[in-house]
């Protein structure tokens, strides 16, 4: 049988990339959609969850490499004149679906692994090559992006895939011609059909569709403000005003860390670099757990399973700042989640003028503000959890 194109066939290389693309999309689909509707209540079932994602993802980078290689194919290999050279308004239609689908092969996978790229959290792909991407940063704001044009656009390729399904079974079924078992079996269509010109009009209504996919897409993305981490800034009472800093959390997740941070949190610090009765001032910081984004779990850890944002929208660290062997120690009771424990946080502190930059950092243990209850063992959920601030101060005048 013939690798290339005729005039009226399709070769083995065109019908292998095309068989096999859609093994690979039509596998890679419902596995996403199976996979965001698991539960993950428990270790075992965010387990459960977490392969069917990575699975999801690695059939999806192998659909974006193969999809490539099948357009490139395409560029360069004829293509079999049409059966009815005479349905101008079906040809129209049915090339604006296959010009659908190719933008497809490259948008819809190379979306959800920027998002992969953009974030760290669970369902590693599965090869050796690393997990990010070149020129792609670790960013919250690529994200949510990436993440919107891939939920849009994952509904258009199903749309494009449907009609063209609807478009081979109307030929094999109701016209009864020889359109599907070109593909499928090679067959050689029985008559001579005279080339048709293309025209650019299926191309055109293609990616007009997708332009619209893209408003939409933009319009689901929140505000670039609210995805960027602003200074800690409110009034205080101390005598230093926190002008910018971040507040940071790492924990692991089925052995990958996973960090994240706080965008909204104040500091309320009265500081002497003088010690008096044992200690050089206090501390209080104040916490918008609301605020927390945590790479691709960012979901999940506002749930009540963990940080339970509905009924403990904020914590609160109130600590004395006392002199240590080697900078400072803030000593004092962290309450989350309803729960009040002791907790030090070591740190170090740089005093220019009238200007102070402080670095720290203390690792907690999850177990001990009943976070993830339902995950008995590291396996799925690390139990160290750390914290770590840097941040910089002005002295009140």
């Amino acid at each position: 049988m013939p690798a290339r194109n005729s005039e009226t066939s399709f070769g083995t290389v065109t019908r292998t990339f095309h068989w096999l693309v859609a093994l690979l999309i039509l596998t890679a689909i419902p596995l996403g959609v199976i996979a965001n509707q698991l539960p993950y209540d428990t270790a075992e079932a965010l387990a459960v969850k977490a392969e069917l994602f990575s699975w999801h993802k690695t059939l999806g980078v192998a659909a974006f490499l193969l999809g490539l290689a099948r357009i490139l194919w395409a560029v360069v290999e004829r293509h079999p004149v049409p059966l009815h050279p005479e349905r101008k308004a079906e040809l129209t239609l049915a090339g604006m679906v296959h010009w659908l689908l190719y933008i497809s092969l490259v948008v819809v996978p190379l979306s959800g692994w920027v998002h992969h790229a953009a974030v760290t959290g669970f369902a590693p792909i599965l090869w050796p090559f690393g997990q990010t991407l070149p020129f792609v940063p670790q960013s919250e704001a690529v994200a949510s992006a990436a993440g919107a044009v891939h939920w849009v656009f994952t509904k258009v390729m199903g749309l494009a895939i449907l009609l063209h399904i609807a478009g081979a079974l109307k030929h094999h079924v109701i016209d009864r011609d020889a359109t599907l078992l070109r593909m499928a079996r090679g067959v050689v269509a029985p008559d001579q059909p005279q080339p048709v010109r293309k025209g650019a009009a299926p191309v055109v209504f293609a990616l007009a569709i997708y332009a619209a996919g893209a408003g939409v897409a933009a319009l689901l993305v929140p505000d670039g403000e609210a995805l960027a981490a602003p200074a800690p800034a409110a009034e205080t009472t101390g005598n230093w005003t926190v002008t910018e800093g971040t507040l940071g959390l790492t924990v692991k997740q089925m052995g990958a860390e996973v960090s994240g941070s706080f965008a909204n949190w104040t500091a309320d610090i009265t500081f002497d670099e003088t010690a008096s009765a044992g200690k050089h001032g206090t501390v209080t910081v104040t916490i918008d757990m609301t605020s927390v984004t945590l790479g691709s779990v960012t979901k999940q850890a506002l749930e009540a399973e963990f940080f339970d944002v509905a009924s403990h929208p904020t914590a609160v660290f109130a600590a004395d700042i006392l002199p240590a062997t080697e900078g400072y120690l803030a000593q004092g009771t962290l309450t989350l989640r309803g729960m009040e424990k002791a907790v030090a946080l070591p740190f170090t502190l740089t005093i220019t003028g009238d200007e102070a930059q402080m670095t720290g950092a203390v690792t907690l243990d999850r177990r001990d503000f009943g976070i993830g209850r339902s995950y008995g063992d590291e396996a799925s959920v690390g139990f160290p959890v750390v914290v770590d601030v840097a941040l910089t101060a002005r002295r009140v005048p």
